[in-house]
């Protein structure tokens, strides 16, 4: 499929505006890392405790902090996850080196926060579950101890199925894993009046539930970014062995440039757009990495095809003509890829976001480092070289004694 037929663009021709346009870039990238003190680590990295809440209405985070206060957490930070209706946020807590032993400790005391605030007095051991923390395996566990429940006839596998349609009532909408009372379950099937009463004797329904909970230390977060930048670098370092003997040492120089140029615009626009440098991200900067240096090889490739069959013409219309000839490939490979990328971070949700982000980022920078960066590095390097032999091969004769002497003079030399 062509896209473009016999497309004659001068690529290299624009090579100043190319570089203007990837100064701005990583200016503005850059500018934004040294501003907020570096990237924004997440969890993963940095080390702490992160919970996930969910609230049956919307919450006010100045009655959150101060219940988090009451616990002595007053160093925790909080986020909105996702869009305001889900009513969800994120409760952030970094931890001290000296802390790594007990990782525990900031869980627990976010929990009792919020139990104290939200669903009664004590402690967390002193308190019931929270049925819309629940499983089903969970909940059919504790109505099967229940002797209401099992004397009215029903068996294990029954409640197994009455749990799992509780579940599926539960998380369906409008209800998005919240219910208000236990009597809105009298509109699940199989449920009787003996499990309503049994549920509530042994559960709770505060107005949260707790989604998810993440614990890092600070070792393994430093361990982690250690191996992250490790993984980048030698990932980048592969790349420009492979291609340095696959193509010549310049080709290889060229692809690693342009891709150092897309992770560092990439990590720049996650810092503009306020997102956090987690694992996931890591990935998709590693998927960038072999996206950008695949399409560059692509152009590589018909460089040294056509250098082969365009012997008297200049290296600059070569890698024009390699340029326009791989496009419609580039245009198709990038744009399916950049739909596919552009689908996820519309509709895969807050947990992709900053995955998905990146690559979007990424697709459409490296699509155009791979022509504008690298193409013009290895173009540039060429014709340096070849004025360098032109401006030191240039053959005069001088005439000395009667006799004729040819010699080998640079090109600012007179004859």
């Amino acid at each position: 499929m062509e896209f473009f037929r016999n497309p004659n663009i001068d690529w290299i021709g624009k090579k100043w505006i190319f570089i203007a346009f990837s100064f701005v870039l990583s200016f503005a990238g850059i500018a934004s890392l040294i501003m907020k003190g570096g990237p924004r680590y997440g969890i993963d990295f940095r080390g702490g405790t992160v919970i996930r809440v969910k609230f049956r209405e919307t919450p006010s985070l100045d009655r959150l902090r101060a219940a988090l206060q009451s616990q002595g957490l007053g160093q925790s930070s909080l986020q909105q996850f996702g869009t305001e209706a889900d009513r969800e946020i994120l409760v952030g807590l970094d931890m001290e080196a000296d802390r790594d032993a007990n990782l525990d400790v900031g869980r627990q005391a976010i929990l009792n926060a919020l139990r104290q605030e939200y669903g009664g007095q004590g402690t967390v051991a002193e308190e019931k579950p929270n049925w819309n923390e629940m499983g089903a395996a969970s909940i059919a566990n504790q109505l099967s101890q229940d002797a209401t429940v099992t004397g009215a006839g029903v068996t294990a596998e029954q409640l197994q199925e009455i749990a799992a349609r509780m579940i599926a009532f539960r998380d369906s909408p409008p209800r998005n894993g919240m219910i208000a009372s236990f009597d809105d379950l009298r509109q699940v099937e199989g449920v009787t009046p003996q499990m309503i009463q049994a549920l509530a004797a042994n559960y709770l329904l505060p107005p949260y539930a707790v989604r998810n909970v993440e614990i890092v230390g600070p070792k393994v977060g430093a361990d982690l970014k250690r191996q992250a930048l490790s993984a980048t670098l030698l990932g980048l370092a592969s790349m420009l062995v492979y291609i340095a003997f696959r193509f010549e040492w310049i080709y290889g120089i060229a692809a690693v440039l342009a891709t150092l140029h897309d992770v560092i615009i990439a990590v720049g626009f996650l810092s503009i757009a306020g997102l956090e440098l987690s694992l996931t991200v890591i990935a998709a900067l590693l998927t960038l990495v072999g996206f950008s240096v695949n399409d560059t090889i692509v152009v590589f490739d018909r460089m040294r095809e056509n250098v082969k069959l365009m012997r008297r013409e200049s290296m600059t219309e070569i890698a024009n003509r390699s340029i326009n000839q791989t496009l419609s490939r580039t245009v198709l490979t990038s744009g399916l890829t950049f739909l596919t990328v552009l689908s996820l971070f519309l509709f895969g949700g807050e947990v992709l976001r900053g995955f998905a982000f990146t690559l979007v980022v990424g697709i459409i920078v490296g699509t155009y480092s791979s022509i504008s960066i690298a193409s013009t590095v290895v173009v540039s390097w060429q014709e340096y070289n070849a004025r360098r032999r032109r401006g030191g091969a240039e053959t005069v004769i001088v005439e000395r004694g009667g006799k004729t002497k040819r010699s080998r003079v640079g090109a600012g030399a007179k004859a």
